[in-house]
């Protein structure tokens, strides 16, 4: 597989890509606006499918932003365009890992949530390639800055990962270790991943580990659930137990399990 274009953004600027986002649905809340979440496709999906979704879920007093990935060549695909939050060559801890995506598209997230009111709490969601994107952006939270160096703008609330990885895990936890700040928002930022016991796309293991990474390097409110006979989907109980974690860590009204 080519990996040729994983390795660019980490010093030069000359070579950055330009990533056009495709189309944005959003779900208004039926209720009081309390909270926003931007909630993040799989690989090859578009934002319409998350708010549909989204819509049925008991939870009237978000509004959802339900984004579209840039569509690009992705080498797990042979090259194939689709739409992808970032290039991946291989899931596993030894891939290399496409930074300047990872950022590109965890700064088109942060914008979307940084115009929201101040008294709506905020976080971020998503689905497989869409949950490693939740998860990397509860990392550039906690330090404070993406990959590149570019200060993070957001204050997340809560993060959800269904049926994904967390990218750049490696190194993780000597990049928090280094500041009081990044551990102080790493304990605080509450996160839940789900997983299919039977995923074989990701597979759960790299879901584990993703959730045992963060949990090392200092982030105190990791929920990991696996779901038995269940794959690479999503299943009304899960989506249930998101709701219910949501609606209590994020101190929602009117919700109904």
């Amino acid at each position: 597989m080519s990996h040729t274009h994983s390795h660019t953004g980490s010093g030069s600027r000359t070579n950055r890509r330009a990533f056009e986002f495709g189309k944005t649905h959003v779900v208004r809340p039926k209720g009081k606006h309390q909270a926003t979440i931007v909630w993040l496709h799989g690989l090859g999906d578009n934002g319409l499918s998350s708010s549909q979704l989204l819509e049925s879920l008991p939870l009237p007093n978000i509004k959802w932003i339900c984004p579209t990935a840039p569509t690009r060549p992705v080498a797990i695909l042979g090259g194939f365009p689709c739409t992808a939050w970032f290039d991946v060559g291989e899931l596993s801890e030894d891939g290399p890992d496409d930074w300047e995506g990872l950022d590109a598209s965890a700064s088109h997230i942060a914008n979307l949530l940084s115009t929201e009111p101040a008294d709506v709490k905020v976080g971020i969601g998503g689905f497989s390639m869409g949950a490693a994107i939740a998860l990397y952006s509860a990392t550039c939270y906690a330090m404070g800055r993406y990959s590149n160096g570019i200060p993070y703008p957001v204050s997340l609330r809560a993060v959800v990962g269904l049926s994904g990885w967390l990218p750049g895990s490696r190194s993780l936890g000597n990049k928090i270790e280094v500041s009081h700040e990044a551990r102080r928002r790493a304990a605080s930022l509450p996160i839940l991943q789900c997983h299919g016991i039977s995923d074989d796309v990701v597979h759960c293991k790299y879901g584990e580990k993703s959730a045992q990474s963060l949990s090392s390097a200092g982030f105190r409110y990791v929920a990991f659930k696996s779901y038995e006979g269940i794959g690479h989907y999503t299943v009304p109980r899960e989506m249930g137990e998101v709701s219910t974690w949501l609606s209590s860590r994020l101190g929602l009204e009117g919700f109904s399990s």
